[in-house]
């Protein structure tokens, strides 16, 4: 996948119109830069095609990305801010190219400030970042979305006290971005035990997985979102995530979402020859 090149901050005629609320995303984003190697393919090719389905589930181009990374934690929410980050690496041991891509999305200084006025308002701490570069768990997902990078992108960090009910409570905050053209996205995995991916993991990956497709596609919206919750209750909860961070993005795409239905867009019993993952998009009427 070559580098790419964004087309700026460029807003679209009609996103504002009736109708226009965007659906949100969360996803899982693979192992680390695996669109630029291709021995990774393989494992891959179910969720790079539902990747690529994205634009066309959309009934209109979005003014910009919001996305939040599992790879990206701050003690208070802090959102990039520059007209065109650089690059984070924040992976190790894949071959030389994969430190020299190029991701070339604008950021967009509007949309961070008006992240952090919707914030504010909900009375969270937030501040914003001018030197953060895009990581991994952004660009390797959108290269798949949008490979021209002709969307803005920016990112929101998470919250470094990883608390469930505190990311679900700032999706709720951001929840009028959707009506503002802004796609939001979630960027993580539904499973993220890097020492047990194998035989040993099939089980409780299974398990977990099966309890999140219950919750998020058979519960009550309320129902949903105690049980998102107080997820570590979960079968296979600790096992399939043994720190949280991968599965907090998922949080903030309910909370901005809470009242609409979920329809899972990707799903694989056997990533890596061992995982089951799944990715969600939210929207009404789903």
């Amino acid at each position: 996948m070559e580098e790419c090149e964004g087309l700026g901050n460029q807003a679209v005629p009609g996103l504002m119109e009736a109708g226009a609320r965007m659906p949100v995303y969360f996803l899982c984003h693979g192992a680390g830069p695996w669109p630029w190697v291709p021995e990774m393919h393989d494992w891959h090719a179910l969720m790079a095609e539902g990747l690529r389905n994205i634009p066309l589930q959309l009934a209109r181009r979005p003014r910009a990305v919001l996305l939040l990374s599992a790879h990206w934690e701050e003690p208070v929410f802090t959102v990039q801010s520059a007209a065109h980050p650089g690059m984070l690496y924040d992976y190790s041991g894949f071959p030389p190219h994969t430190y020299d891509l190029h991701y070339r999305a604008s950021g967009s200084p509007e949309l961070a400030g008006r992240v952090q006025q919707l914030l504010a308002q909900a009375g969270e701490d937030v501040r914003a970042d001018k030197q953060r570069g895009y990581d991994h768990g952004m660009f390797v997902p959108m290269a798949v979305i949008y490979p021209q990078a002709d969307v803005p992108v920016l990112q929101l960090s998470l919250r470094s006290n990883l608390n469930a009910a505190q990311h679900l409570a700032v999706g709720r905050a951001l929840a009028p971005l959707r009506d503002e053209g802004v796609l939001i996205i979630g960027s993580g995995s539904s499973y993220h035990n890097m020492r047990s991916f194998g035989p040993v993991g099939r089980a409780p990956s299974k398990l977990f997985d099966d309890w999140l497709a219950e919750t998020l596609m058979q519960m009550t919206p309320a129902a949903r979102s105690q049980r998102l919750a107080a997820w570590e209750r979960a079968p296979g909860a600790r096992v399939a995530h043994p720190r949280e961070e991968h599965l907090l993005p998922l949080m903030v795409v309910v909370g901005t979402a809470e009242q609409d239905q979920a329809r899972r867009i990707y799903f694989e019993e056997a990533f890596m020859g061992s995982a089951t993952l799944s990715s969600y998009c939210l929207e009404a009427g789903a």
